[in-house]
């Protein structure tokens, strides 16, 4: 075993115990031990990732690879928002994420197709559309806790053990636009890139992609202009989350899927 691998792998699943232990003992989480843990096993990631995916015939991002590079870039940008926000407790489930991305990287199988003489423009567009994906999918992940917190509440069972111990709603909701906002930007940013820098996308079999890509982000748009003129919030801005996040993975992870592993 390799052992990049298992040092991020004890990382990452001590770093879970400590929460859990933490939560269930309704102790204090020691935010730097928490995060100082992770940023070890984020560089044993990355260490153990990097070989994969630049290889001496260019860049190697098969669907093993990029679902490893997205649960390393989600631990990263948990890390970043924590240090503004009050939000270590969700290491709980940002770990574990880490863990079983990193893992399916690791053991998974697919044809190695690398990217040849690929500009400067269409790697930055790669790396921006893997970024953005990432915080977007926090964001849904964000939204689906959000949606199930607001029912609780609205219900009168706050006294369920999960929902005392997740970030006060205000706060909740606050990572929730936070995320949005930087992940809308990513996005915007990538297809911009990719429009100038693509040539020919029928040709690369990436129109699906393309167009649930722009949906999705017509959807963001469309909530993050609606909180900023409406005061759209709560319940309805998790929905559209998830709706939105729904329609980028179709375009992202499922062409990809077929493409690689189907056709």
């Amino acid at each position: 075993m390799h052992f990049a691998f298992l040092l991020a792998s004890l990382t990452y699943i001590a770093v879970s115990v400590y929460i859990g232990w933490a939560l269930i003992a309704d102790k204090p989480i020691y935010k730097g031990r928490s995060l100082g843990l992770l940023l070890l096993g984020m560089a044993a990631h990355a260490a153990l990732l990097y070989p994969s995916v630049v290889t001496l015939y260019g860049l190697n991002f098969n669907l093993f690879n990029v679902i490893s590079l997205i649960s390393l870039f989600f631990l990263c940008f948990y890390v970043l928002f924590s240090l503004y926000r009050p939000i270590v407790s969700l290491g709980i489930l940002a770990a574990p994420t880490a863990l079983a991305g990193m893992t399916i990287g690791y053991v998974g199988r697919a044809p190695y197709q690398p990217i040849t003489d690929i500009s400067l423009g269409l790697e930055t567009h790669i790396l921006l559309s893997l970024a953005a994906y990432c915080v977007l999918l926090m964001a849904a992940v964000q939204a689906l806790f959000l949606r199930l917190q607001i029912r609780e509440l609205k219900h009168k069972t706050i006294h369920r053990f999960w929902v005392n111990k997740l970030p006060s709603l205000q706060s909740m909701e606050s990572l929730l636009f936070d995320m949005l906002l930087v992940g809308f930007v990513l996005l915007s940013i990538a297809l911009g890139i990719g429009f100038i820098y693509v040539q020919d996308l029928m040709a690369q079999h990436i129109v699906h992609k393309t167009v649930f890509s722009l949906l999705s982000w017509l959807l963001f748009g469309g909530l993050l202009f609606g909180h900023w003129r409406a005061g759209w919030r709560g319940k309805r801005a998790a929905n559209i989350t998830i709706y939105a996040f729904i329609l980028l993975a179709i375009g992202f992870v499922g062409s990809k899927f077929v493409l690689e592993m189907l056709l």
